[in-house]
């Protein structure tokens, strides 16, 4: 455990901005030292134990990883992509029996990286999982944010018609798994002002499961170099005792360094791989930024240059002309490393991060291969679970179905 902590790993903490932190510097809500060997501001990791949201990072019990599975677990996925919460899982002992998506490209990674995986191309409203039924022990799947809120009511399954949710809750009801597993973008928790999240859980608890509080797991607390956010939602079949731990997380936080170089996460550096290139202009700008650096760090004449009518309106626009840090996570991947309001500038050559290096902030193995055009295979990637995070999942889901089947197995030897 480390004794002092940076303005920026502070700030990917607590999920606050660095501004915020130099506020709270000058009220004394959590004051910098100076470090003793270097004289950088940095804060004691002592004067964090305010904070309930880190107070895992003072519990001094040893992490441990949940054990393997005591018998096949069986899993199907929606929406899959290209595959990092299914491969995260598989680390963790689970075994998919279907994996629905709809992209070719991320069907045709799927199937070149795990011939043995059933990958079902195209509409999932198209699937029939009744064959399923009883037969799976979870249902997991990112389905993209879709409203269906009515103010005022409890929604049931039919209401959830005509959103890829519904078809999510639809392979819940036709095979009936112990547990249900959904994951999606931190604003679902907001979005409609709460009210499209109120309105899954109430569909499936009208299908016989019961939802656990939703949550927010950061990535970077679960072995992932990148200040990731997704929320995970749980749901645990009624009157089977089931229980479910959200993944513990981890003290050690990981940075782009890891991800790129030999070291804590890699065994060698990333491989050369294809990826977007500058506009010569823009290669120019972009030389000017430092690591960690963004549109502000250039000359006021360039920045107006850059920016044109952004310049003159509100808001941080911290991702323009962002260049990454070694010494930092990644920021959040999206699904094209080049966009203007997204930049992702690889920290020490000027170009956008590859399709290997995104590959790696995910934590895909080197040897995971992805199809398709350059732009797709960015996509791809940027749209993942990344693999680490899934993993720690999955560890979760292994241990919530140990303590079940030990139970109900010892039963069965009783009779």
């Amino acid at each position: 455990m480390k004794e002092f902590y940076s303005l920026s790993e502070v700030a990917d903490m607590l999920s606050v901005s660095k501004e915020t932190l130099r506020r709270w510097d000058k009220s004394w809500k959590l004051p910098s030292v100076r470090h003793p060997m270097n004289s950088y501001r940095v804060y004691p990791f002592t004067s964090l134990r305010q904070f309930n949201s880190i107070g895992f990072m003072f519990d001094e019990t040893p992490h441990e990883i949940s054990d393997r599975p005591i018998q096949k677990f069986s899993s199907i996925e929606l929406f899959a992509g290209t595959g990092g919460l299914a491969l995260g899982l598989e680390k963790a002992g689970l075994s998919c029996q279907l994996l629905s998506e709809i992209d070719p490209s991320a069907c045709a990674t799927l199937r070149n990286n795990r011939p043995q995986w059933n990958v079902v191309e195209g509409d999932v409203a198209q699937i029939d999982f009744t064959p399923y039924a009883d037969k799976i022990d979870v249902v997991t799947g990112g389905f993209p944010c879709q409203a269906f809120s009515y103010a005022g009511k409890k929604l049931g399954f039919e209401d959830a018609r005509g959103t890829l949710f519904y078809e999510f809750a639809r392979a819940v009801k036709e095979t009936q798994p112990l547990m249900a597993i959904g994951e999606n973008v931190r604003g679902l928790l907001t979005h409609d002002e709460g009210k499209t999240i109120q309105g899954m859980i109430s569909v499936l608890e009208k299908l016989g499961y019961e939802v656990v509080p939703p949550r927010i797991i950061k990535a970077i607390f679960h072995r992932v170099p990148q200040k990731r956010e997704r929320l995970l939602i749980v749901a645990l079949r009624k009157n089977e005792g089931l229980k479910f731990d959200f993944p513990r997380p981890h003290k050690e936080l990981y940075t782009l360094s890891d991800a790129l170089l030999k070291g804590r996460l890699f065994d060698c550096d990333v491989p050369d791989s294809p990826g977007q290139v500058y506009p010569k202009r823009k290669r120019e700008i972009m030389k000017l930024v430092p690591p960690g650096g963004y549109w502000r760090n250039l000359p006021e004449e360039i920045q107006k240059e850059y920016m044109m009518k952004s310049f003159y309106l509100g808001g941080g626009k911290t991702g323009m002309a962002r260049r990454m840090s070694w010494s930092e996570p990644c920021l959040t991947l999206t699904c094209n490393p080049a966009q203007k309001q997204t930049e992702r500038c690889h920290p020490e050559e000027t170009r956008p991060l590859t399709v290997r290096e995104y590959a790696r902030i995910q934590t895909f193995p080197d040897d995971w291969a992805f199809s398709g055009s350059i732009s797709s295979q960015y996509k791809q990637i940027g749209n993942a679970v990344p693999v680490n995070l899934a993993e720690e999942i999955g560890n979760s889901i292994v241990l919530t179905l140990n303590r079940y089947y030990s139970v109900a197995n010892a039963q069965v030897q009783r009779q």
